[in-house]
């Protein structure tokens, strides 16, 4: 006989469901208690280690037909642990540095749920009330981290209805894409007969303004959502032109120039510049100040993307590293990333209050002229009250504490860079600025060849040694004990060859040095199980 109970669809179970919490000893009253009290014993206990091919997930949602009837929610959460929660990553775990996610500090979890409780909208004040000074604050806060006006600039436009010092967004992506949308409306704005590219649209303003185009400037290291935000804004990707980076994977600002010069012969006008602070792949820093003084001459829109980077501003010991971003029109920086704050929150900061007018927009029954809605100056519109969570860092944390945490992640990034150096069998790519690295396995015999090899010898090595790069990374992630990243870049140690290497992200406090070391002896042994073998260089060497 069949006892499963079955859940019913009517009015009273779901105004239950509505108003009624979870008894403490049920399925999911137990897994709050276990997550308030043992996160990371949690997250230990149900998160599967050892790898799972992704179409053997995809056997348990693969169906496209909705549920009929309700499912109890003791058995929705046991699917959820069993299916989802268990191959889940475990981006918190302190050898798990291959990406730019970490752990979280515990008050994050209550402060959310109480975020989620009350479901502000932030797009109006009529939706999110308290919410809304308290974003223009976190902004305020933002802003003069990067920009440290006086503090009667920000009690004139901090809360002012006709101004906007940024705005909250899901991520780095948007921040970018707003910026740069900015940076279009601009630089085709209003004039004379012509209405401006918000309202007549891109043909009509290259043609009002005498272009054949514009064009937006940015190392080759780049991140692709500039790609993206010229796709939307109507430039087209291949608008976005990448210019060479040094050695240090800075942008070669000579090469910049000469690339806008090019551009001019052409008659396209330079809609921005974009500096990198931060870069994706080895966490380098471009010129700034000099990049600064190009938009000037220019006389273009010069954009910073601190996605990863802006944190640094935190330090006091490290913040000249992006001495120039003061100059910036605007610049992106992720809360999610070295601000320890959950998924979703991004920001734009704008130097002059008035630089967002150009992409305001109002509407009768919401954003009306003269209010204070953040969502007039938004590309987003309904978004959640993410500013709370980024307020609460803030305060809980403190700029110093902030600072001891962008200090300890520099410091353990240098330590696992002296780690490599000293390891004869390990090469170091890219040198840390902040706290990402790249290097990859290189037996010492292998070391010698490479010395003494022919460029095309090299060549053909550094193929091989992809391979083994790629294979040890595979085979650490599916081993399930520790997780670096790993990318492809240009090294100009190899003539600028692009090779695979391993990428590291050290921003996760409960990281050790001990964790660090245990993880490149489990490289060395997983290279030892390789079919890439030692003999079959020599034998390329000598062919």
């Amino acid at each position: 006989m069949n006892h499963t109970k079955i859940a019913t669809a009517d009015m009273e179970s779901l105004h239950r469901i509505f108003t009624v919490a979870e008894a403490p000893d049920s399925t999911l009253g137990k897994i709050e208690k276990d997550i308030s009290e043992n996160l990371a014993g949690f997250l230990n206990e149900h998160i599967v280690a050892r790898e799972i091919p992704l179409s053997e997930i995809e056997r348990d949602f693969n169906h496209a037909h909705l549920p009929e009837e309700p499912t109890f929610v003791s058995e929705h959460t046991k699917f959820l642990l069993d299916k989802l929660v268990a191959h889940s990553v475990h981006t918190a775990a302190p050898s798990f540095i291959g990406h730019m996610t970490s752990a979280l500090p515990y008050f994050m979890l209550p402060l959310s749920k109480i975020m989620i409780a009350l479901n502000q909208n932030l797009v109006k004040i009529e939706t999110s009330k308290a919410f809304t000074p308290l974003e223009r604050q976190v902004i305020g806060m933002m802003h003069h981290l990067v920009y440290a006006e006086s503090d009667a600039f920000y009690q004139d436009f901090m809360h002012s209805e006709s101004d906007s010092l940024g705005a909250f967004c899901s991520g780095g992506t948007v921040a970018n894409i707003s910026a740069l949308w900015v940076a279009r409306n601009n630089e085709l704005k209003a004039s004379g007969d012509f209405k401006g590219v918000n309202n007549s649209g891109l043909y009509r303003g290259l043609k009002h303004y005498g272009y054949d185009g514009l064009a937006i400037l940015v190392s080759t290291r780049g991140h692709y959502s500039l790609a993206k935000a010229a796709d939307i804004l109507g430039l087209g990707r291949d608008d976005v032109v990448a210019v060479p980076v040094d050695g240090e994977h800075k942008v070669l600002v000579d090469e910049m120039k000469l690339k806008a010069n090019q551009l001019k012969q052409q008659n396209i006008k330079v809609m921005a510049i974009v500096g990198v602070a931060g870069t994706t792949e080895t966490g380098n820093v471009d010129p700034l100040n000099d990049l600064a003084d190009l938009a000037a001459e220019l006389d273009c829109h010069f954009h910073v993307d601190a996605a990863w980077g802006g944190a640094t501003l935190f330090s006091e010991k490290h913040k000249s590293l992006l001495k120039g971003i003061e100059r910036a029109d605007s610049v992106t920086i992720d809360a999610h990333k070295q601000m320890y704050v959950p998924m979703g929150a991004g920001l734009v900061l704008f130097k002059s209050p008035r630089l967002a007018s150009e992409i305001e927009h109002h509407a009768e029954y919401v954003l009306r002229k003269g209010s204070k809605d953040l969502g007039s100056h938004t590309l987003e519109g309904s978004r959640p009250g993410m500013a709370m969570l980024v307020y609460s860092a803030l305060n809980v944390l403190g700029r110093k504490g902030y600072e001891l945490l962008i200090d300890r992640s520099i410091e353990q990034a240098a330590y696992f860079a002296n780690l490599i150096q000293n390891n004869a069998d390990f090469e170091l790519v890219s040198q840390p600025e902040l706290c990402i690295l790249t290097y990859r396995f290189v037996p010492k015999q292998i070391k010698q060849l490479l010395k003494q090899a022919t460029p095309k010898q090299a060549l053909l090595i550094n193929e091989h040694l992809d391979d083994l790069t790629q294979f040890i990374q595979k085979s650490q992630r599916e081993a399930g004990k520790s997780f670096v990243s790993r990318t492809r870049i240009n090294c100009a140690r190899y003539d600028n060859q692009v090779i695979t290497v391993f990428r590291v992200v050290l921003a996760n406090p409960l990281t050790t040095q001990q964790i660090l070391q245990e993880m490149l002896e489990e490289q060395v042994c997983l290279a030892n199980k390789s079919q890439i073998a030692l003999p079959e260089l020599i034998r390329i060497l000598e062919s």
